[in-house]
């Protein structure tokens, strides 16, 4: 479980000659009910891992697609406790990793120790906390390494040479390369250096490196995807969960497959 269950995921994939494909979905939008049958969907669809977000309402990662998933789950009523308990019904029937995706303040409110163990009763392999800075992390990483959850880093356009070595050689699971400045969000363009930064954070990391934020296209998974070890697209397979368009969420996933 957690950590082992990442890296043989991502070996799997990566070993067959494949980039690893992450899609993202809000807990709870459309009703936490609906939470089982979408991820296995994702699984059955080829997906690698599945980044699960948690509704919160100050999202400062969030660009607009997001943030309405988020309002239309907190409006169903979910909160993280909630989510965790569905997880870990659903524990045994479910064979895809799970990353949660969440803010330190849910966790703190929840107790760091107790979120931990709960996490790992739901079988939660992972966690992203965007809003966590390396010089806080001693607050919760001696606790998810003892119940063997892994931390996520995202690596930013903005950061110094020395902050992306030390995130790239702290990550866990893979290194979460933000693939632009500012929030997630459909986009219809990438900076021209961004192959270049892709390749530089792959020789610094120990882990695959996936490129994340504004991801929307099939292009663009094949266009990244020559630079890096694999995506992670959020906003676009929100949107199409929520109108019920899941082609286009197969086609995304296939466009991984090389």
């Amino acid at each position: 479980m957690g950590k082992a269950k990442l890296d043989q995921a991502f070996r799997e994939v990566l070993e067959r000659g494949d980039k690893a494909f992450v899609p993202y979905i809000m807990a709870g939008d459309g009703g936490l009910d609906q939470l089982d049958e979408q991820l296995t969907f994702l699984a059955e669809a080829g997906a690698t891992v599945v980044e699960l977000g948690i509704a919160f309402s100050d999202p400062v990662a969030d660009g607009p697609t997001i943030q309405e998933a988020g309002l239309r789950a907190l409006a169903n009523g979910v909160s993280l406790r909630a989510v965790l308990e569905k997880l870990k019904e659903n524990k045994d029937r479910r064979t895809i990793p799970i990353v949660l995706m969440t803010y330190i303040n849910p966790i703190h409110t929840y107790g760091v120790e107790a979120f931990a163990e709960s996490c790992k009763e739901a079988g939660v392999d992972g966690l992203i906390i965007p809003d966590l800075p390396l010089e806080e992390e001693g607050i919760i990483v001696p606790t998810l390494q003892k119940n063997e959850i892994a931390l996520i880093r995202l690596a930013a356009l903005t950061s110094t040479e020395e902050r992306i070595t030390e995130i790239a050689k702290r990550t866990e699971g893979f290194l979460y390369a933000v693939t632009v400045t500012g929030t997630t969000g459909a986009r219809a363009s990438f900076q021209e250096n961004l192959g270049t930064y892709l390749a530089s954070l792959k020789e610094k990391s120990n882990v695959p490196v996936l490129a994340g934020f504004g991801v929307s296209t099939p292009n663009h998974v094949r266009s990244l995807t020559e630079h890096c070890d694999g995506v992670i697209v959020g906003s676009k397979i929100v949107d199409a969960l929520h109108k019920g368009d899941r082609n286009i969420i197969k086609e995304l996933i296939a466009s991984a497959r090389q």
